[in-house]
């Protein structure tokens, strides 16, 4: 069943407008009739809502509730990940895997590793193309939220935010010692709900500059193993070993 975000104000009573580009997508490419039923969430209150097609045209779909559902899609732990910027297209690759695994937010960093260097006259257009990924993905994998893709910022910005999460887990390469699985069993004996933050760094990795000051202002620095993952994949296994271990 196709899921649609809606605002508050498009609930009335029994009823539900859709409106925007998801008209087009129910009446053109999904070809859904009357009578035909979608799961709407309320992106407001988290609310979901199996409805029925009542009445549609070019700029609105009409639906009526038909059940309050609880999804229970959204994670108790809130995860952001605060990533390098890699070069191609590998950010909208990262950010749509990482949304259906259940990322509450993403910061783009830019990094002395970065070879994707973003002109500040792009960097609003590619933040609000990395923002449609997160809706599409959010949509697919049925989540309540539609998970934020912030302006790019840099390591100082980092630095700034790091106090706002219960740990900062910064994956490097060159760490020996600490493991992310003794982070994580650190973690377990603390309150489930929790705001843990993970930093990976672009392709050339994370610079012992940048570990040095992140290091100081709180992150703990983890070895994600022996090998040394692409910057891709990273993003995705640290995301998917969190949310197994955490998410009671």
């Amino acid at each position: 069943m196709p899921k649609f975000f809606v605002n508050e104000d498009q609930i009335k009573g029994e009823q539900i407008k859709i409106i925007g580009t998801d008209v087009n997508h129910i009446i053109n490419v999904l070809r859904m009739k009357d009578g035909d039923r979608v799961n709407i969430c309320d992106i407001n209150s988290k609310n979901n809502y199996i409805a029925e097609i009542i009445e549609k045209d070019s700029k609105a779909v009409k639906c009526k509730i038909i059940d309050k559902i609880d999804s229970g899609a959204e994670s108790k732990i809130h995860i952001t990940l605060f990533q390098g910027l890699p070069k191609s297209d590998k950010m909208e690759l990262i950010i749509e895997k990482n949304v259906e695994l259940g990322i509450y937010d993403v910061f783009p960093v830019e990094m002395i590793r970065s070879i994707s260097k973003v002109d500040e006259k792009a960097k609003r257009s590619k933040v609000e193309r990395w923002q449609k990924i997160s809706e599409v993905a959010a949509k697919q994998s049925g989540r309540d939220i539609i998970p934020k893709i912030h302006d790019i910022i840099n390591v100082k910005n980092v630095c700034n935010l790091i106090n706002s999460y219960d740990i900062v887990l910064l994956a490097y390469e060159e760490e020996l010692e600490n493991s992310l699985k003794t982070e994580l069993k650190r973690l377990k004996k603390a309150n489930t709900n929790m705001k843990i933050a993970m930093i990976i760094g672009p392709e050339g990795g994370v610079s012992s500059e940048e570990v040095e000051i992140l290091t100081a202002h709180g992150a703990k620095a983890v070895t994600l193993g022996k090998r040394i993952l692409r910057t891709e994949t990273a993003s995705i296994a640290l995301t998917s070993i969190v949310m197994y271990e955490m998410d009671t």
